[in-house]
Order: structure tokens, then sequence, then C-alpha cells
């Protein structure tokens, strides 16, 4: 099942020639690098919702917490805690993979 977990900013990088605009977030104490390309009004404390490295969407602290709570309970965090570090990615491949999810999101509107 792909699901998508919120994550709290932590801190954002600017976009600079040839990268997308990318954010610290943290999901319960695991720290990843995210895309934050669809969610221009993004700001650090915000939370947002992440599906494969990409933010989605804003959500308020409140439901963010209560899905996480979910999850938790439906032992769907296993992937996340279980995944690769920020460190073990590099920042040409979080865009590639941003840019593959982005085509693939406007080749089906």
């Amino acid at each position: 099942m792909c699901l998508a977990i919120p994550g709290k900013i932590i801190s954002i990088t600017e976009k600079k020639e040839g990268f997308m605009r990318t954010g610290r977030v943290n999901f319960s104490g695991i720290f990843k690098e995210i895309n934050l390309e669809l969610v221009p009004d993004a700001k650090e404390n915000d939370y947002v919702l992440v599906h494969v490295g990409v933010a989605l969407s804003i959500v308020d602290e409140d439901e963010a917490n209560r899905s996480l709570e979910y999850l938790k309970q439906m032992n769907e965090l296993d992937e996340l805690y279980n995944s690769e570090s920020e460190d073990e990615i590099t920042k040409e491949e979080l865009v590639k993979q941003g840019d593959i999810i982005i085509s693939k999101m406007h080749t089906n509107n």
C-alpha cells in the first residue's frame, strides 16, 4: 500500500540552478531530505504529507499527529524506519526521483 506520511519541515534549501526546492523533514525522529516543489507556500515548521520523497500538501499539526498515530497503530511506518538514510541518497538521485513523480503527475492529468 502506498501512503503519504506527515512530517514537519525543519529547514528549507531554496531552489538553486539545476536543483529543486528541498527541505529537511522530521518524521517522528527520522530526518529526510524532501522535494518541496509541489508545495511552494510551505515554510519551516509547517507539516506536509510526503509520498516517495515528494511533499504533496500542507496539513495542520493536529491532522499530522492523528495520521501518524493511525499509521503507527497499523504498523505502516516500518518502511520509513527501515529505509535508507538521507546520507545514502545523493541530491542528484533525489532530483531524479522528484522529476519522475512530477512528470507522471502531469501525464495523468
